[in-house]
């Protein structure tokens, strides 16, 4: 029914009372939704002279882009790096609960694994639109294992590799075919690893850099081949120092190519990055930052003992911490910079009109209240139901 005939005929409907996410600002208007897209009001009054078929008083409350999370191992008791008969029905028991945290697209991430885990989970999570059913998968995120042993942080020592002279076969020798691959988390400094880079962004998968000691010439070096991505900024990489700020460095650095926006994920849990450090990130280079949540499959199970690929990790208290920016800077940090990175902002992260109308509606604490999917209620809280 998208963007065909079939949309023209399909319902109208109008979110009226509300406050819409669109251009960096809150702005006080009503959202027009049809076809699963987010329609041009002008063409509906002049061109077809149509009217809503049914419009919902939203009650003030905030409109924004569905949030997209390019980094979460699992949650729910699923773990994404677990090689189990029936990985499908993991990954649609965690697309259909995150739907309650306004996530409409995620990219499901594996730690560092042997090459017989990849080899059975990769082919089993395909690229998925989103819907009723759960949130949309737009691809993998491989994290690891061509990382630094001595920044591995939670990943295994045992399956960590680096790359042959043959390098990029090696790659496919551990991953298998990378049909449902979109993110590689690497270390720039590896032997090999810029002609893997290449490789990797000739076929449109995004290389991100990551669990590195990789000083600042190697990343500069990493992103002229292509790399746009820094995972988890601060973790797992080397500190910032003034003579040589490393990793970190890419986010002033003056070697870059002209017009190339380096996009960095951070933790904004007040335990991975400290909220100060997250503010020098984000007044450094506000238009790179993404939201991650990095969720172990411990996510929504509370403290205990829990797997994390082929380790176990001991949970003792969750906390949460909102970044100290504006509404505004946040929400385009959780929808439309993974959005850009992953080069969908023209249907993704956006409300702009003729954009999937994936979208979350939030109170003015940011707690989410409905989601939607192609413009379809897919998540609602208790309280809104009233």
């Amino acid at each position: 029914m998208r963007g065909g005939q079939g949309a023209a005929e399909a319902r109208v409907l109008q979110f009226t009372n509300c406050r819409i996410l669109r251009g960096g600002k809150l702005l006080r208007e009503d959202l027009w939704v049809r076809g699963g897209r987010i329609l041009d009001p002008e063409k509906l009054f002049f061109e077809e002279r149509r009217v809503a078929d049914e419009r919902r008083d939203c009650g003030g409350r905030i409109l924004a882009p569905g949030f997209i999370d390019v980094q979460i191992n699992g949650g729910f008791g699923v773990d994404f790096s677990q090689a189990t008969e029936d990985v499908g029905s993991g990954v649609a028991l965690v697309a259909r609960r995150i739907l309650s945290h306004g996530v409409t697209s995620f990219c499901p991430t594996l730690v560092t694994s042997p090459p017989e885990v990849y080899h059975k989970v990769v082919p089993q999570i395909p690229v998925k639109s989103g819907g009723p059913h759960g949130a949309g998968v737009l691809g993998l995120h491989l994290e690891g294992p061509f990382i630094s042993r001595e920044k591995r942080g939670a990943h295994p020592e045992a399956h960590l590799r680096s790359f042959e002279a043959n390098a990029f076969q090696d790659l496919l020798a551990t991953y298998g075919p990378l049909d449902n691959v979109r993110i590689v988390t690497l270390a720039p400094e590896l032997g090999h690893s810029h002609e893997v880079i290449r490789e990797l962004t000739t076929r449109g998968i995004c290389v991100s850099l990551g669990h590195s000691v990789a000083d600042l010439r190697a990343a500069e070096d990493a992103v002229w081949s292509g790399a746009t991505f820094i995972t988890h900024l601060f973790n797992a990489m080397l500190p910032f120092h003034h003579r040589d700020p490393g990793i970190v460095g890419l986010l002033t650095s003056d070697r870059l190519p002209a017009g190339r926006c380096i996009f960095y994920g951070m933790i904004a849990d007040g335990t991975h990055t400290n909220p100060a450090a997250l503010r020098i990130a984000h007044r450094a280079h506000p238009q790179g930052l993404v939201l991650v949540t990095d969720a172990i499959p411990a996510l929504g199970l509370g403290n205990g003992r829990h797997t994390l690929g082929q380790q176990e990790v001991e949970v003792d208290g969750l906390t949460a911490y909102v970044a100290g920016c504006s509404v505004e800077s946040a929400l385009e940090a959780a929808s439309l910079h993974p959005a850009q990175l992953l080069g969908l902002e023209k249907s993704k992260g956006t409300l702009d009109f003729g954009a999937d109308a994936d979208f979350v509606v939030l109170d003015d604490s940011l707690h989410v209240q409905a989601t939607y999917i192609s413009g379809e209620l897919v998540w609602q809280a208790e309280a809104a139901r009233q």
